[in-house]
């Protein structure tokens, strides 16, 4: 109920503040009341950085709700560069050093792949993991260097749920960014490929059929409140060269695993193949390139600037970037509400609770041993910028919280 009331409210408010005769135009012409520009462009082609359309809103130290919905507009600030890319592609293919290029050339933020670190060193620099010998077996971290030298423990399903939830997390944050700036975003790894790994581990037998069901259960649970890309740019390396630059980049739990195996890695080159890059083709534009000897990011740019991403809107009933579709400015302020405003609902939706996957669970003892240890621990005691221990001062002036908490 709430939420009809806010979409209602949203699109009252938008009516309110415009014309008769802008909401009349507005109506005759419905289907193309916004469209982006088709084509990105590169610096090279722009002949210089991006210039914004309107300046950046400054969503990370403010909220934006129905009431900013008065006065700040979202669609004014799109121009052809908003776009959401994904990079993907099989471990060590050069993802990282090519988002990276790319970014800096479309003039896009850049958002590096996730990892554990993200929860286990908190806003202090601190590392939780140096906790581990004071908590029980079933509370202590497992991040990807435990998953590469032990697969198989009973944490690595808990383990690649939380790389699903800080995917999830960081996609929000992307979707923030693009509705509050115009300035597209370049992920490396999104949550729509994580399926991926979760489904080679399972068939590796390192997830169990449980396990495997929480997993989906979540994934179907909230994945549908994201949109989706507009392109995927996947970087193809057969297993082979795939364990060469394993070898290659030298970082000791890698080559030590017994993870990248030829069994688990064609898994994750068959699922990617013929499951994750079929289903994202039917919304996104998809960019696939032989990056086994590498490749040139000019090179890649130049067919990006060849893409018209608006050839689709003519056809109501065709797919491809339909999340993208919004016909009224009413729905892009409704959107941006719900990304902004309503983050920590959206991540609320990971509470799901099933009791009937041992390895998901801890006992009460060990869950307040893991509480006492844990909410103790320096910088831990009280939110951010709360902890006079760490130097943090002003307590008795401080009315705000953080606008994006942490997972």
């Amino acid at each position: 109920m709430t939420a009809v009331f806010r979409v209602g409210l949203v699109r009252l408010v938008n009516r309110a503040t415009q014309s008769p005769n802008l909401l009349q135009a507005q109506t005759n012409a419905l289907p193309a009341a916004f469209q982006q520009r088709c084509s990105i462009s590169g610096k090279t082609m722009r002949g210089g950085p991006r210039v914004p359309k309107a300046a950046p809103y400054p969503y990370k130290t403010k909220k934006y709700s129905v009431f900013n919905a008065f006065f700040d507009k979202t669609s004014k600030r799109f121009d052809e560069n908003s776009k959401v890319i994904c990079v993907e592609g099989p471990f060590a293919a050069g993802k990282s050093k090519f988002a990276k290029e790319l970014a800096e050339e479309l003039d896009m933020q850049y958002y590096p792949a996730v990892d554990l670190d993200l929860i286990y060193i908190n806003s202090y620099g601190y590392d939780m993991r140096k906790l581990d010998p004071q908590l029980p077996p079933s509370c202590r971290s497992y991040d990807v260097r435990n998953f590469c030298l032990d697969p198989s423990h009973d944490l690595a399903a808990q383990f690649q749920i939380r790389m699903y939830m800080l995917r999830y997390s960081q996609y929000i944050d992307a979707l923030q960014h693009i509705l509050s700036t115009g300035q597209g975003v370049v992920l490396e790894r999104s949550p729509y490929s994580d399926f991926v790994f979760m489904e080679a581990m399972f068939r590796q037998g390192y997830l169990s059929r449980g396990a495997r069901s929480v997993y989906n259960e979540l994934r179907q649970n909230t994945i549908g409140e994201l949109l989706k890309p507009h392109l995927v740019i996947y970087l193809d390396l057969p297993v082979d060269a795939v364990k060469k630059q394993i070898k290659a980049r030298n970082v000791d739990y890698e080559v030590q695993s017994k993870v990248f195996s030829d069994a688990y890695l064609s898994d994750v080159e068959q699922l990617y193949k013929q499951q994750y890059l079929k289903d994202i083709s039917t919304h996104a534009e998809l960019l696939i390139y032989d990056w086994t000897a590498g490749g040139e990011t000019e090179v890649v740019v130049e067919d990006i600037e060849r893409i018209d991403f608006d050839q689709f809107e003519a056809d109501s009933h065709n797919k491809k970037m339909l999340d993208w579709r919004f016909p009224l400015e009413a729905e892009w302020c409704e959107a941006r509400i719900k990304y902004c405003h309503y983050r920590s609902d959206l991540m609320n939706y990971f509470n799901v609770p099933r009791f009937d996957v041992p390895e998901l669970l801890r006992s009460a003892d060990d869950s307040k041993v893991w509480r006492d240890v844990w909410y103790n621990a320096p910088g831990m005691k009280y939110r951010p910028g709360y902890n006079a221990e760490m130097g943090d001062g002003g307590l008795l002036t401080k009315t705000k919280l953080g606008i994006n908490q942490a997972i």
